[in-house]
């Protein structure tokens, strides 16, 4: 087996994080390899949502978009977008909902919404979607995200989803229905929040990083837990899942597009 890289490593973390038969709300990237790949290793039996409606999806190849139509062809069934926040997620019925984002506070709170000031801002980003949905109601949130003094930043430029807001039981106080954000998968570990202050901290790390890297790319003086796991390399078995998943996604995105005359 080749050696991992960094993004491999982080992908096959985030998939370890999920159990079988759980309900997992996904979003497009990496959360979506994450989720697929733990679907096609330990948790065959793992029930993927998209925000597009399609429940139960078993994708041969990772989605563009949530308008893939690999979602839908291999879907359990696709019903109305209203209905999956509804009567799935509002519900209470998504284990996990599984997100990215452009950048990350201390307290689990993200921004895919814009870069530099709201009027005026240096780079406007796909936005909202379902996120903040997502955010509020699943029973917990995991967040995957390169780490980068540019994305994991002391305050954001653009509050788009709720993690934990200030800290120190605030978002219980607002009456969110969620767990939020139980673990953001990074490309040197995991930070999960504090018991009491719900602030991000290290809590694992992968064998060949240290506390000092993982410092120097949080944008915040970063804590770090009593106890840091270490988080193993990727298996022989998962690694060339991934890579066979990532091969069977470029070929088919490789290929023109036909459209009937």
């Amino acid at each position: 087996m080749s050696a991992c890289t960094r993004d491999e490593w982080m992908t096959v973390a985030a998939a370890r994080l999920l159990r079988d038969r759980s309900v997992c709300f996904v979003g497009i990237g990496l959360p979506s390899a994450a989720c697929n790949l733990a679907r096609l290793t330990h948790a065959p039996e793992i029930v993927l949502i998209y925000e597009s409606g399609t429940i139960g999806t078993r994708p041969q190849v990772l989605p563009l978009s949530i308008g893939d139509g690999e979602l839908a062809e291999t879907a359990a069934c696709v019903v109305p977008l209203p209905e999956v926040f509804s009567y799935y997620l509002q519900a209470g019925r998504i284990d996990v909902g599984f997100l990215g984002a452009a950048q990350i506070d201390r307290h689990g709170n993200l921004n895919s919404t814009v870069i530099g000031p709201y009027g005026a801002p240096k780079t406007r980003l796909p936005g909202a979607g379902g996120a903040p949905e997502i955010a509020l109601h699943a029973r917990q949130v995991f967040v995957m995200a390169r780490a980068t003094k540019r994305s994991f930043v002391e305050r954001l430029d653009f509050r788009t989803s709720a993690g934990y807001l200030d800290g120190h039981g605030a978002r219980a106080r607002l009456g969110a229905a969620g767990g939020g954000p139980r673990a953001v998968i990074t490309d040197f570990g995991m930070l999960a929040p504090h018991p009491q202050s719900e602030e991000l901290q290290l809590v694992a790390l992968f064998a060949d990083a240290s506390v000092e890297e993982a410092r120097a790319a949080v944008g915040w003086p970063l804590g770090v837990a009593d106890r840091i796991d270490t988080i193993a390399a990727p298996t022989a078995l998962e690694l060339d899942t991934l890579r066979a998943l990532n091969a069977r996604t470029r070929e088919a995105h490789a290929r023109p597009v036909r459209i009937p005359l």
